[in-house]
C-alpha cells in the first residue's frame, strides 16, 4: 500500500489508477447516502422532530425510519431529546447536532441540482430565501483566499496528509 508522502505531486495524484482506501466521499455515503436517510435529514432541516411526523412526511415504513434514526443518532448527526405530552408516555424528539447542521450545504446542493434538472415544468416545489432580506439563497464556492470557484474545471486535487491508496492488481499476480 502506498501512503501519502510529501514527494507526491499533482501529476502523481492525477495519474494514479489505484483505489483510494479512505475516500471521504465514500465514507460520507456509508452514513448518509441512502434515500430514507436523506429524507429524514430533509425533514430535520425543515424542523420536523417527532417520529410520527417524520413518518407522515417521508412515507418511510416504521421499521426503516426507526433504523435510520437510530443510525443517525449513533453517528452523531442527530440527538434524542425526551419529551412527554400530557397523559402520554415519554418519547424522543430528534434534533440536528452540529455535525448534522454541517450537512446543510450538501442538502441544499442536492436540492438545487434537483430543481435545475428534475423539477416539474411549473418550477421547484420550495424556494429557499434569506430570512434577513427575502432574496433567494444561492450556493457558491470560494477558495481560502476569497476567489469564487465556478466549477470542477477550476480546482486541482492534490494529495492530502491522510491519503492512503491500494496499488492496482497486476495481471498474473496473486491477489492477497
Amino acid at each position: 500500500m502506498a501512503i501519502y508522502d510529501a514527494t507526491m505531486s499533482e501529476a502523481t495524484l492525477g495519474h494514479m489508477h489505484a483505489r483510494v482506501d479512505n475516500c471521504s466521499i465514500e465514507r460520507t455515503l456509508a452514513v448518509v447516502g441512502e434515500k430514507w436517510t436523506l429524507l429524514v435529514l430533509r425533514e430535520a432541516f425543515n424542523g420536523v422532530r417527532r417520529f410520527a411526523d417524520m413518518q407522515a412526511s417521508t412515507g418511510a415504513p416504521r421499521q426503516v425510519l426507526s433504523a435510520r434514526l437510530t443510525r443517525l443518532v449513533e453517528e452523531g448527526i442527530l440527538r434524542k431529546v425526551p419529551y412527554r405530552e400530557p397523559g402520554q408516555r415519554r418519547r424522543d424528539e430528534y434534533r440536528l447536532t452540529q455535525m448534522g447542521l454541517d450537512l446543510y450545504p450538501t442538502m441544499m446542493a442536492l436540492m438545487q441540482w434537483g430543481d435545475r434538472y428534475l423539477a416539474d415544468p411549473d418550477g421547484p416545489p420550495v424556494l429557499i430565501t434569506h430570512r434577513g432580506c427575502g432574496a433567494l439563497v444561492e450556493q457558491h464556492f470560494r477558495c481560502a483566499d476569497g476567489h469564487e470557484v465556478a466549477g470542477p474545471r477550476e480546482v486541482t486535487p492534490i494529495p492530502g496528509p491522510g491519503l492512503a491508496v491500494s496499488e492496482p492488481a497486476r495481471a498474473g499476480s496473486a491477489a492477497g
